[in-house]
Parts: C-alpha cells; structure tokens; sequence
C-alpha cells in the first residue's frame, strides 16, 4: 500500500511540476523560520540552567520605596549575605560578587593583554558550576594574591592550563599575583562572562565601604536548601535590612528570585515583575508558527483547489472499493512525503544561513543531530506535514464516486469559503508583520535621531591605568593629550554614560521630608567634561580650575531641582552623606539611560578618587590620523599598558542591541512571511485562470476587452487582501502598542504607517496575480476554446 501510494505521489509530481516546487518551496522556507528561530529560543530558554544548583540557585535582590514609585536592584550591601546566612538556617551557601571596574592588563615576560575579571567570595566555585581544570574549589584563595585564570587566558599567557599553576602574573603593572586555579572557559549560556577572578574577602578588607549598609555595590547569591519555600522564606526576610539598621534604611526590602530566571525575566515596573528577554522568546515563537501556518495554508489550498484533476481517480478507486479510510491515508502520504523533502531542503538553507543568523542574534548557534534534535525534527515534520495535508485529504476522501464518475460534482461553497479564509488569513498575519517592521524600525530611528541632552560623537573614552591613576600625573597626561593636533579636549569621567545609573542617598536639602530615602543618579566628572559633552547650563555655572574646593560643590539636574522644590536653587548649600555642598549650577536634563527610563533627578560632582574614565573629543574627519598620534603618546606616556579605546556612541549603541536585532530579524520574517503568501496567490491565480479559460474565451469572443477581464480575474484576490488589511490593522495597532509601552520614550503610531502596510500587501498581492490574469486575459480565445 505504501509503495502504490508513493508511486502515484511520484507520478503527481512529474504531472504537476509546478504545484510541487511551490509546495515544496513554501514549506521549505516555513521550516527554516521555524528551524533557526527553535534553535535561538532553545539558547535563550537555557541560558544559566546548566548549574548543577539550579533549583536551589537563587539572587538577592531589593525593592526600594521611594515617593510614587518602587524601584528593584539587583545589589546589595557587601555583608548582606553572610549577615542573612548566620540568621536564617534556610541558607546553605553565601557568595559575594563585586565587578572589577575595568578590563584588567595582565601580563607575563612575553605576553601583555587586558582582561574582565570579578571579585568572588570563596564559595563561588562550589555554588556555580564552572569546572576547575587546575587547582581545588575548596582551596582557591588560600593562596594570598591568587588569581584564577580562564583556560583561554591560560592558553594566552602560559601555553597550557597545566603550565599557567602557581605561575607569576603581574596585574596593572602594580602587584605580582600568582596563578591559584584554571577554570573551563565560561560558556556562551552563562549570563555571566568573565576572564579571571580574584578574592571578594581582599577586596572587602581594603574597602571598608563595601560592607556599610549605605554602600549597594555588591551581588549576593545563595545556595538554598533543597525544599525551602521560597516564597515563604521572602516574606520572612522581607524587614531584615529594616531591622538591621534601626529603620535608617526603611525603604530597602530583601527578595531572592531564582537565578536561572533573571535573563529572560529581568524587567520590572513600579516593583511589579512585568517580563523582559522572555517577551522576545515568545514573539519570535509566535512569528514562525505563523509562518509555518502560511506554508501550510498554501499546500491546502493548492490541493484543495486542484482537486478537479484528481477526482475521476478518486471516484474510480472508491467504485472499485476503496474505504475513505485508505484514500485519506494516500493523500496524508503524500503530503508528509512533500514534506520530508521539505524539511531535506530547508536543512540545507539552515546550514547555509546560520553563520549570518548568527551574525545578527550575537550567538554561536549550532545544529546538531543527537537523538533530542532528531526526535524534534521528525516531530515538527511529520506535524507539518498532517497540518498541510488534513484538510485535503478529509475534502478530497469525503466526495461521492457516483457523482465524481457521472460529472456531476460541483464545487462545494464551503469549500470556496474556506480557502478563501486561508488566503485571508495569510495576508492578516502578513500584514500585522508589516505594521509591525514599520513601527520597530521607527522606534529604532527615533531612539538614534533624538537629542540626548548631550552630544557623543567624535568622544572616546578608556580606562584610567598605569601612571594616570595618579592623579597629578592624569592632570599632566590630558594637558598633553590637548596639544595633540586633533583633539579638540580631554577630561575624565566615573563612566562611560551609557552604563547602568549609579545610584547613591543620602542627600539631605531644606524642606526634606523625614522618611524621603530616594536615590539620584550620581555623576562624578573631573574639569571641562560638562563642556566636552556640550550639557546645557540654565542656572549658574560649572566646575571650574578658577575656583578652588570645587569637591564641596554641586551641580544637579532640573529633575532633581523640580523633585526637591527649591527656588533660587544656586548658591543654597544640601548635605551629600553628611558634608555640605553648595549648589553652583543646574544642567538641562539629560539621557544618562536608556529610553527606556524616564530622566531622573541627577547630582553631579567632583571626585577625583572615584574617576575610572578618560575622555578625549576628537576633530569631525581628522579621527584616524589623531587616533594613530594619541596611541603613540598613550604608549609612550604609559609603557606596558595596551591602549584599548571604544567611541561613546558605540555604548549607546549597545543599550539596544536587543531591539535591533528584533528590527533585522523582523524585516527578514517579514518578507518571508510576503513571500511565501506571493507564492501560494501566484498558484491560486495561476489555477483560477486555468479553470475560467472557457470563460475567458466566450468574454473575449464576445468583445470584452484584456483589461476588463484582467481587473475582473484580480478582482476577487483584491477582495481578500482588502479583507485582510482590515482584520490585520488592528490587530497590528494593539501589537505594537504593548510593543512600544516598554519605552518611556516613544514614537506615536501614525496612521501613514498602517496605509503604507495596507496598500503594499494590497499592491504585492495584485502584482503577483497580475502576471496571471494579464497572460489568462491576453490569450486567443480561440485556442481557449478549441481546447474545450
């Protein structure tokens, strides 16, 4: 039986070269969405699961209540963790993490390279599974000055992970340490990315801070014991930081979530978990099925619509008794089979594509064939391949043979109606995809377009190191850096800007209300660097060398200013943790974050030990030549260091690097999506134009023109895009609406942008059936009727 159905499914496709290809290509390119989109949510739903504690892996988190709004950090004191570890039994392990502030240069006699490294606590290889090649987790830092290397930093500096134990490395040029452990590199499904790692108890010893309720600098994690009740153990910590500090830090409320959750739930509004990279996972999700739905859609309608050449083989096996049962089984074989060969082709579009898609998601995605992946493949082909080819075989099984064989057999309505609804369909999801490219790729290009409240471009900026972290010697370093032809400034900076919000309390001003605990936005600049960025003044001035005891003065924003309610403000002096400083200026509001955040009140101050950053703006259409004299002087000024430099519009950049990506691969989706509904009209008005050749033969005979019967075949698909376009609208409109309630910032909908939407799938669609219609229309109706 499986053999005579094959045959009969080869002999179909040497009749009907055509309604294959098309078949064949539609599918193709459905699975291939579905393929390489499957393969990024699998990355995506993986990331940081592969810990062995992953159930009882969870992050300290704080809600923090200030007036009309609860904000959540993901840092907390240093000692928050051990502090909650001695008094609540739930806890099993407790880790510290601090951030270094800078890539790092590490070097040996041969080898100078910089690197990110991390503070850890001793714990932090035994909660986190990221295997030692070299060396014991529960001896790491017995080692005073150890460090711990990366296998490719190993591979760097010593040749081997072996050779690179116990070996010297000198870090920033300033101390020797000594090489204690050699972990695997970090893999690509870790949120966390790191080259090396050094001990959180040094650090905490030489930054007294770190470990004051007041500093909120550190991650906490914990290892839970398994069956605790997270929920549970929340409500009970919930006034632990309260407690601790006699009510000084009333806002503050401890939570833990879970740690594998936060990459893909990472967003939260007002306090409230309201989503994050989880949104991506589930439109993408959404984008293939509908794709695959409009690959499907065509095989029906092709063979449905086709059903008039296969009815007298229909009829004759039913009069020769065939059961329906047998014939339904025919036609879902072929269908599969079509399928198959489907998935066949799209395998090799898969491989072909991956290395750009993976050019556009940032990943290092792979297809591999092992059993899961196998199983996955056979599932979604053989369920693509019943979706396409039920219907057909339920419609073409279901006629009566009496009727087929007598040439009775009318096209049914119902029929009519529903491939009319699957053309309907493939063009709403067509056209909500359209709306929606359109309204991302604005969104993108207002996010690039709008005034930030400073300028960026032509402004570089690299870490302060070697010699420069004196500061004397950094004053020396940026007057040298403006004599060099090209440069245009060169200041110094506690951030690169484009960096998460620094945020910091204890500001004290006339007419504060006694429970107000609300955190501004710190930032600390040295001379000139309000200047470099071009930041409007509206009160007062900025800090100044013509001035001295510049560090006891202030400068806010006009959010901080609005939200303080000071009149006058310049010249009133606040308290910033317990010193005074006087107001000496106010500065317009700025975009210190992302668009997705409103402006919020902002200090800004001179610190000269906190600056980490120095920023040079260079001459508009000088910059190579200036880059090549500052990188000599770098390395003449500063031996030993590299000097890695990354432009300050290049970190806005990557605020969005999510939302860009989402932008490329819709407009790819998109198109696809076009594409595949072009091919499946192409076929129905190919055959539309077949079946109505007498028709069109006795119009023509009866002097009606080529143009009338062109616009008379196009007419009823126009009918159905318009269908579509208003089904699709709105559908698009509520979309793109939740899309954009993510952005403080936003673009408006405009309704230019759902026309363009309407009027391109309407004319897209009119072309693609026109080559038809026109070529159905032009034909000598003799020969039209000759065939008849």
């Amino acid at each position: 039986m499986l053999n005579h159905n094959l045959l009969l499914f080869f002999r179909n496709i040497k009749k009907h070269k055509n309604s294959f290809l098309i078949n064949t290509i539609g599918l193709a390119s459905g699975l291939t969405c579905v393929l390489l989109i499957a393969l990024w949510v699998n990355d995506e739903l993986n990331v940081d699961k592969f810990h062995e504690n992953d159930a009882d892996l969870y992050h300290m988190m704080e809600t923090s209540e200030y007036p009309g709004y609860i904000e959540v950090g993901e840092t907390t004191s240093g000692h928050a963790g051990e502090l909650l570890k001695e008094h609540m039994p739930e806890i099993e392990l407790a880790v510290q993490v601090g951030r270094y502030p800078n890539d790092a240069t590490l070097s040996t006699e041969d080898q100078v390279i910089r690197a990110d490294g991390r503070y850890v606590s001793k714990d932090y290889f035994k909660i986190f599974s990221f295997p030692l090649l070299e060396g014991n987790k529960n001896k790491v830092w017995e080692e005073k000055n150890g460090i711990m290397i990366s296998e490719k930093l190993a591979r760097i500096l010593f040749g081997s992970a072996s050779n690179a134990m116990g070996k010297a490395v000198d870090f920033q040029h300033r101390r020797t340490l000594t090489v204690s452990g050699v972990f695997e590199d970090i893999p690509n499904r870790s949120s966390q990315q790191f080259d090396f790692v050094l001990s959180f108890e040094e650090l905490a010893a030489a930054n007294s801070y770190l470990r004051e309720w007041g500093s909120v600098s550190t991650v906490v994690y914990f290892k839970m014991r398994p069956g605790t009740d997270i929920s549970a153990f929340n409500k009970k910590i919930e006034n632990f930081i309260i407690e601790q500090t006699d009510y000084r830090q009333g806002h503050r409320k401890p939570f833990l979530k879970k740690y594998s959750e936060e990459y893909l739930y990472g967003k939260y509004e007002n306090g409230i978990q309201t989503g994050g990279r989880i949104t991506y996972v589930k439109l993408f999700s959404i984008i293939s099925v509908f794709i695959l739905i409009i690959a499907c859609i065509n095989f029906m309608n092709l063979s449905t619509a086709r059903a008039s050449r296969r009815l007298k083989e229909i009829g004759v096996k039913k009069a020769a008794g065939a059961h329906r049962r047998s014939l339904i089984v025919q036609h879902l074989t072929e269908s599969l089979a079509v399928s198959f060969i489907a998935l066949f082709v799209s395998l090799l579009l898969v491989h072909l594509l991956l290395p750009e898609f993976n050019r556009i998601t940032g990943k290092e995605l792979m297809l591999s064939y092992n059993s899961s992946t196998l199983l996955w493949l056979l599932g979604i082909t053989v369920i693509t391949g019943l979706l396409s080819g039920s219907y057909p075989a339920l419609y073409l099984s279901g006629f009566s043979p009496v009727d087929i064989l007598k040439g009775k057999l009318q096209t049914f309505g119902s029929e009519v109606w529903i491939r009319r609804s699957l053309v309907i369909t493939q063009y709403t999801i067509s056209i909500v995809l359209i709306v929606s490219v359109l309204v991302v790729y604005k969104q993108i290009e207002f996010i690039q377009s709008k005034s930030l409240g400073y300028t960026k471009d032509q402004i570089i900026h690299f870490d302060r190191e070697g010699k420069t972290l004196d500061f004397a010697s950094m004053e020396t370093f940026l007057t040298e850096l403006e004599k060099i032809p090209g440069v245009v400034s060169a200041s110094s900076s506690r951030t690169k800007l484009a960096d998460e919000p620094w945020g910091v309390g204890g500001i004290e001003w006339p007419g504060k209300e006694l429970r107000d605990a609300t955190e501004f936005q710190h930032m600390i600049v040295y001379y000139d660097l309000l200047e470099m960025l071009d930041i409007e003044l509206l009160e007062g001035r900025t800090f100044s060398k013509e001035f001295t005891s510049e560090n006891t003065k202030t400068i806010f924003n006009e959010a901080a200013i609005a939200y303080m309610g000071l009149e006058d403000p310049v010249g009133k002096v606040v308290n910033f943790r317990g010193i005074p400083r006087e107001i000496i200026g106010v500065v317009k509001d700025f975009h210190f974050s992302s668009f997705h955040e409103n402006i919020s009140p902002m200090i800004i101050n001179m610190w000269p030990e906190r600056l980490t950053k120095l920023m040079v703006k260079l001459e508009a259409g000088k910059e190579e030549e200036t880059l090549k004299a500052i990188t000599d002087f770098y390395q003449t000024y500063n031996p030993g260091f590299l000097f890695s430099y990354t432009f300050l519009d290049e970190n806005y950049q990557s605020l969005y690097k999510a939302e860009k990506r989402i932008a490329v691969l819709s407009r790819y989706f998109a198109g696809l999506a076009i594409i595949i509904s072009c091919l499946g009209l192409f076929a129905l008005a190919a055959f539309t134009a077949e079946r109505r050749k007498k028709e069109i033969g006795i119009r023509k005979a009866l002097g009606q023109g080529s143009t009338q019967l062109s616009i008379l075949l196009s007419g009823e698909f126009a009918k159905l895009v318009i269908v579509a376009v208003f089904i699709g609208l709105p559908l698009a409109y509520f979309l793109t609406s939740d899309w954009l309630s993510g952005f403080a910032y936003k673009i408006e909908i405009k309704l230019w942008y759902f026309i363009v939407a309407g009027v391109t799938a309407l004319l897209v669609a009119l072309l693609t059936v026109g080559t038809q219609t026109v070529r159905a229309a032009t034909r000598n109706p003799v020969e039209s009727l000759r065939e008849e």
